[in-house]
């Protein structure tokens, strides 16, 4: 059921009105008295789920029991940034997600049919699998907070995703994000109706529909001003939520380009960006626009680790972005990566597979540690001063001494493609 449902390429909700709008949606659920809300972390900060949990606490006040930040699998929010996309809100209201320990599996979505809409590209059983917090709490409702955008691993993220992988467990998470890599991100990027959301949509139907769980989706993109501007807000507890905001985004977060692109440049905000799990959104967000032979710059002055979790730094050092078949064969004969398969589907995201290359220029780690995992390294000054000159626009620029470049300020909030390369 559609509780609010308004958006379009040229909107413009200030915060004030995103509020107002979604107490207009949480006014037709009537009286709560135990709230549970879900919004995502500092790596989605641009999402104005900040604006909608703040909104959603003045709404229900002491209702509102607790906060429980979809983490998956990256590191717990400090304080300071609680502060920052949270501000006002008592921290003592936030809970942490352990991914690998504080979860409980609610139902298997059967290997055959995981099998059948991966075209046989998977074939194993899926785990239904969420905070307990979401199943034991007791809350009369789950408020899940997120932004639609395109994604590398589900095609569009948010909705169930949220749950499932926001406060799943490390096999969920695992399988989920190796599916979506054996299929192929770029039969996916920016398709609502993936392998991967059929699977989660399963999970809803047949495990999770008991659960109070209301969804209050953004659409969110970049304005001819070059600001981010909020389009949409679409509040809901099915399908057509998000099937709405879905449709929306395409409209706002889709750039297709006539031809290829042969250099881009991409700036990694690094009060955002600190690590590749991350800052590889522009290798994801990029790779169906640039041509065969062309360069990635990322200029990256927050880079301070590849993994958001130990483990996972370990192993994207251990064994590198090179390519779908040396991951494969890697996995097939490591038992260590054969136990993280979302950190081999990111090793697979990550890599271009020799189409392009692939420059960092990171700001806290050596030449040795980025050309370890098979990357090219350049240095942050040097780059800074090159790109990231007074003036530059999203979009096509040209800088003297270097030509045309494609420059991008924020990968998360959209994707790129050449015609030629979208499989549409």
């Amino acid at each position: 059921m559609l509780l609010y449902d308004n958006g379009s390429p040229k909107a413009d909700f200030s915060d004030e009105e995103l509020k107002k709008a979604l107490v207009a949606g949480l006014e037709k659920l009537g009286r709560r008295e135990k709230v549970l809300a879900v919004p995502p972390d500092f790596t989605r900060f641009h999402s104005k789920a900040g604006v909608l949990t703040c909104g959603a606490y003045e709404y229900y006040g002491p209702a509102l029991k607790d906060i429980l930040p979809a983490l998956g699998t990256h590191f717990p929010m400090t304080d300071e940034e609680i502060d920052v996309m949270y501000p006002g809100l008592p921290h003592d209201l936030f809970r942490v997600h352990d991914w690998r320990k504080d979860v409980v599996t609610l139902g298997e979505v059967p290997a055959s049919f995981v099998k059948e809409v991966s075209e046989g590209a998977v074939d194993y059983p899926w785990p239904a699998q969420v905070n307990r917090l979401l199943s034991e709490g007791g809350h009369d409702l789950i408020l899940s907070i997120g932004q639609v955008v395109p994604h590398e691993v589900v095609g569009m993220a948010s909705f169930n995703k949220n749950i499932f992988v926001g406060t799943g467990g490390a096999e969920g998470i695992n399988k989920s994000h190796f599916l979506g890599a054996a299929y192929g991100m770029e039969r996916m990027m920016g398709r609502a109706d993936t392998p991967v959301r059929k699977v989660l949509n399963y999970a809803s139907r047949e495990f999770a529909s008991h659960l109070p769980i209301v969804h209050a989706l953004t659409v969110v993109g970049r304005g001819e001003d070059g600001q981010l501007k909020t389009r949409g807000l679409f509040v809901g507890d099915d399908e057509e939520c998000f099937r709405k905001a879905s449709e929306l985004s395409l409209q706002v977060n889709f750039e297709m380009l006539e031809e290829p692109l042969e250099k881009v440049v991409v700036w990694l905000d690094p009060q955002e960006y600190k690590s590749t799990w991350l800052g590889n959104k522009s290798v994801y967000r990029t790779r169906m626009a640039l041509a065969d032979g062309g360069e990635l710059i990322v200029v990256a002055p927050g880079l301070r680790e590849f993994g958001e979790d130990p483990e996972i730094d370990r192993l994207i050092r251990k064994y590198g972005y090179r390519g779908t078949p040396d991951t494969l064969k890697a996995v097939k004969e490591n038992e260590d990566l054969r136990q993280n398969l979302s950190a081999a589907a990111h090793l697979i995201h990550g890599s271009s597979e020799g189409r392009f290359s692939v420059t960092y220029c990171p700001g806290q780690l050596s030449q040795a540690e980025i050309e370890g995992v098979n990357f090219r390294y350049a240095d942050l000054k040097d780059m800074s001063e090159r790109y990231q000159q007074e003036g530059l626009k999203d979009g096509f620029n040209r800088i003297d001494g270097v030509g045309e470049v494609f420059y991008i300020s924020n990968p998360a909030v959209g994707l790129w493609a050449a015609k030629e390369r979208f499989e549409g």
